[in-house]
């Protein structure tokens, strides 16, 4: 039976089925996504401590936050407006950003979030008010939800605990100052230059306020996401959630309503009434169409279509105008150039009792592996294999994936001054290694030697701007790569490595004479040229091959040195043989010259005359041998002996 292959695997996040219109039971592996808090004083709280993101708002992921903590005499659990009370945290100019430290309990974590954020608090803080683990805040069930302001928080929240609240509050009736550092640096991980990410989704349109924001996001978010995935900077991935029907359930109105492949794969009824509109199936079905065209555009290498597909039906299939149909479905796979039958072979026969394996893959892919957890909620994005917190909102969703990119490897679009300016505070979080390396520049800035750490003429320097902030990084310019830390070091290396800043050589010019220790068939290191010493870097200096006797040492000879090299004569009419270090008359050797010469000529015409005498006496005894053989042919010669004649014996 296919259900004990279920339990072999594990549980689902929810297997619940929904049967009389309640939402499924849940069980699971959730897990708690964290960031850093570290409060900077006073010092009796001063460490660093956990605290849980909540599933709203907007986390700064990538970057940092300051603040200082502010618990209200009144109205201390945030359920009520400040504006009774005349408290406004708006920051000023020059100003210290304030956290609302509010207390658990009495509503919804959204709406003290709400308050918090139009009183002009930077952030809110949510003091649990019992020892556990930390949880995470998420939104009201749809039920419940007032979509009015629920899109519209904008601040980072975060739990924390019972004993860290108290302490807190300890500290502020003493009148000290409680300030903190949000930190989401590592919220994410950053390991490479490629972000993986996942949506979990649905094709449902008619489950109230986070089916309309879901929908939004899709066509907000297209463009940027068809952008990096054809750029190769991420890796997409869409995903849907369903559930299987518990096997004693399986032949229920409910459960054929709303699975298929006899309760395999089930969904929960749109309207959540049987008795109209959509039934689960319907939602399973359209759910296994968009990943059978996330598959085939994938084999056709555009995986970015989709986006296209999912926007262009939610457009013109919605449930509420009853276009939520295969027809109006194969209409837009149509018009975007994709032949029907494939995605229909992908989807198979609904009605048979075998797994489905798209579907199937997707109910093993939502128990969770290592650090992600189960997926349990929809929508749920999943970034570099870790859950996303937060608003699903473009320019949030944006930011998160932004800081999944390894520090210099991000995406220009993730440095543009627009986008920086939405995360104004995020990047304090490396300014003290940007200002080191900053300060080591400018001490270096004198030394040529020390390579590229700042080469203002060039315009070039060891500094990047990255998501996180500021880094030293050694860069590559002009295809020549520069290595080393980049904070007191950069050095060229490569083939090309000379043209720029000499490769950090030394170089120097005198007499109308350019030397230099950079040598281009290397791809590092530096070498004083033939008649300098040195290290190659700082200096090279000149040798006095004159002072050192190390050249013009024949007799007659005087040694001149000169920059870089030497020169040599001899006294008198002699002349001066660099190779052999001598001197010679000039006369003698036009003589000299003069006999080798004749020499020579007379050795070429002996050769002559005795090849082509040698040519002639073999040329003669060829002639003679063959005439000979042919005379012998007719009569006998000289030197030819007398023939026998045999004869038999008893003739006659």
């Amino acid at each position: 039976m296919y259900n004990t292959r279920k339990i072999k695997h594990g549980v689902l996040a929810c297997i619940c089925l929904i049967l009389l219109g309640s939402l499924p039971c849940c069980w699971g592996r959730f897990v708690v996504e964290k960031n850093n808090l570290r409060v900077t004083s006073p010092g009796s709280v001063r460490g660093i401590y956990e605290c849980a993101i909540g599933n709203f708002g907007v986390p700064q992921y990538g970057g940092t936050m300051l603040g200082s903590v502010f618990y209200p005499k009144a109205n201390q659990k945030a359920c009520n407006t400040f504006q009774d009370s005349d408290i406004t945290w708006k920051n000023k100019p020059g100003g210290i950003p304030i956290f609302l430290l509010a207390d658990r309990g009495d509503c919804y974590f959204t709406l003290k979030a709400w308050n918090a954020q139009n009183a002009g608090a930077a952030a809110i803080l949510v003091a649990d008010d019992r020892i556990e683990p930390l949880i995470t805040m998420d939104t009201p069930e749809e039920t419940d939800a007032q979509a009015d302001y629920l899109q519209n928080i904008s601040i980072p929240s975060a739990l924390i605990s019972k004993e860290l609240g108290e302490r807190m509050k300890k500290e502020l009736t003493k009148g000290e100052m409680v300030s903190i550092n949000l930190d989401w640096r590592e919220a994410l991980p950053h390991p490479d230059e490629r972000v993986e990410y996942e949506f979990w989704t649905n094709s449902n349109d008619e489950c109230g306020p986070k089916c309309e924001s879901q929908l939004t996001f899709v066509r907000n978010f297209k463009g940027a996401a068809q952008i990096l995935e054809q750029k190769g900077y991420t890796q997409f991935t869409p995903h849907y959630i369903t559930w299987y029907c518990p096997e004693a359930f399986i032949l229920s109105q409910q459960c054929k309503s709303q699975c298929i492949n006899h309760g395999r794969y089930c969904a929960p009824d749109p309207e959540q009434d049987f008795s109209r509109g959509y039934d689960g199936r319907d939602v399973v079905v359209q759910n296994l169409r968009q990943a059978c065209f996330f598959k085939v555009a994938k084999e056709n290498g555009k995986p970015w279509q989709w986006w296209d597909y999912v926007t262009d039906f939610s457009i013109r299939c919605p449930m509420k105008e009853k276009k939520y149909t295969k027809q109006c479905a194969d209409l837009v796979i149509q018009s975007l150039g994709y032949d029907v039958r494939k995605i229909d072979k992908c989807i198979g026969d609904i009605e048979a009792d075998v797994d489905n394996s798209i579907l199937k893959a997707e109910q093993e892919a939502q128990i969770g592996n290592g650090s992600r957890g189960d997926v349990t909620i929809l929508p749920t994005l999943v970034i570099n294999n870790r859950q996303y917190r937060g608003k699903l909102d473009k320019g949030a969703v944006l930011k998160a994936i932004c800081s999944g990119f390894e520090e210099t490897t991000e995406p220009s679009i993730c440095l543009t001054r627009v986008f920086q300016q939405k995360r104004p505070r995020a990047k304090q979080m490396v300014v003290n290694s940007s200002t080191l390396c900053i300060k080591i520049w400018k001490q270096m800035s004198a030394y040529k030697t020390m390579g590229l750490l700042q080469d203002k003429a060039a315009n070039i320097s060891a500094c990047r701007d990255t998501f996180r902030g500021r880094v030293c990084h050694c860069p590559i310019v002009q295809g020549v790569k520069f290595i080393g830390d980049g904070y007191t070091h950069c050095e060229a290396s490569g083939a090309l490595r000379c043209g720029i800043n000499n490769g950090g050589c030394w170089k120097g010019s005198k007499d109308g004479r350019t030397y230099s220790a950079c040598i281009d068939d290397h791809k590092n290191g530096c070498k004083c040229p033939p008649g300098f010493r040195g290290d190659g870097v700082k200096e090279c200096e000149d040798i006095d091959e004159c002072k050192e006797k190390t050249a013009c040492q024949c007799p007659h000879c005087s040694c001149r040195n000169t920059w870089g090299s030497y020169e040599c004569s001899c006294s008198g009419n002699l002349l001066y043989i660099h190779e052999h270090d001598t001197c010679i008359s000039k006369d003698s050797n036009t003589e000299v010259s003069w006999g080798i010469m004749w020499v020579v000529v007379l050795g070429f015409a002996l050769a002559g005359v005795a090849g082509y005498a040698i040519y002639k006496y073999r040329i003669r005894r060829y002639m003679d041998s063959e005439i000979r053989a042919i005379m012998a042919q007719y009569m006998p010669l000289d030197n030819q002996g007398d023939v026998p004649n045999h004869l038999p014996q008893g003739g006659v």
